[in-house]
């Protein structure tokens, strides 16, 4: 494994396996984060509309000159976005931002949004099939979901021509979401976890502490390594490029299948770890 491989979606397409986040990243600090990430040999980057980074991440996606075939990006359709006319024209709006022909993986971002809650069903399924037209357009390569839970996959599914490629969630230590994760699984749903590293908490935890010690690693390095071993996509984030460069550096050791565990094991230590999708403000 390296910082190239990839995992097979089920539409025959590829995506590497640990990608860059750029939740929370704006300015001159999202383009020089992602510009970092591109000089390091990152090739999958994340981002979304909501975000408001496309158009610096699309800067130095064209600024560090890699040529686009060999990079992965990803966006995502924003809760204020449903309809089939709508969902078009948020991709054409992101892919104007981002300065590019198509988009690798385009998700719905939540599977309800407030503005939509009395008939969410009804109008993911609408956006939905935008996405198939757009990917037999060729605007997108493969078209996946984020935060949906399995009855929120189950509405889809009763319309969806295409299954979805991937699950964008918060699947980590200490919040493992194992129905979600089970449900994907036997449907060939790749899971990708963002915010692999937790809010901080889990790099104070002593069993992942512990056990960075014993590999000689940061507990980060632990926790990124432990989602890729669980088969996950994750997604870290960092503007700093010594972290940036850390969070990389996760392929010349393995954890045991105890340590991998002991990890599993941990138990719930972050305040408000799970947003309800059924039940957020936004």
């Amino acid at each position: 494994m390296n910082i190239e491989s990839k995992l097979k979606l089920n539409d025959g397409n590829e995506i590497p396996q640990l990608g860059y986040g750029t939740f929370q990243s704006k300015g001159i600090e999202a383009y020089q984060g992602v510009l970092d990430a591109l000089k390091e040999g990152y090739i999958h980057i994340d981002t979304a509309a909501v975000y408001g980074n496309e158009k610096e991440v699309g800067q130095a996606i064209k600024d560090s000159g890699i040529p686009r075939e060999k990079l992965f990006i990803t966006t995502k359709l924003w809760n204020d976005n449903r309809g089939y006319e709508e969902t078009k024209q948020a991709l054409a709006d992101s892919l104007e931002r981002l300065g590019l022909d198509y988009i690798d993986l385009y998700l719905i971002h939540w599977p309800n949004p407030i503005k939509f809650r009395d008939n969410w069903q009804e109008m993911n399924a609408i956006s939905w099939q935008a996405m198939e037209d757009l990917q037999k357009e060729g605007k997108i390569k493969s078209i996946g979901v984020s935060n949906f839970q399995p009855h929120h996959l189950d509405a889809l599914l009763e319309t969806a021509k295409v299954v979805p490629t991937i699950n964008q969630i918060r699947a980590i230590p200490s919040d493992l979401k194992e129905d979600t994760v089970n449900y994907c699984l036997n449907k060939n749903i790749k899971i990708e976890a963002w915010s692999p590293l937790g809010q901080g908490e889990l790099l104070e935890n002593d069993i992942i502490v512990s056990i960075a010690n014993k590999h000689s690693k940061t507990p980060a390095q632990v926790c990124i390594r432990w989602s890729l071993q669980e088969g996950y996509i994750p997604l870290p984030k960092s503007v700093h490029k010594e972290r940036i460069i850390e969070n990389k550096d996760v392929y010349d050791f393995e954890l045991t299948e105890y340590e991998m565990n002991q990890i599993k094991g941990i138990k719930q230590i972050l305040e408000n770890n799970s947003n309800n999708p059924d039940s957020i403000n936004y």
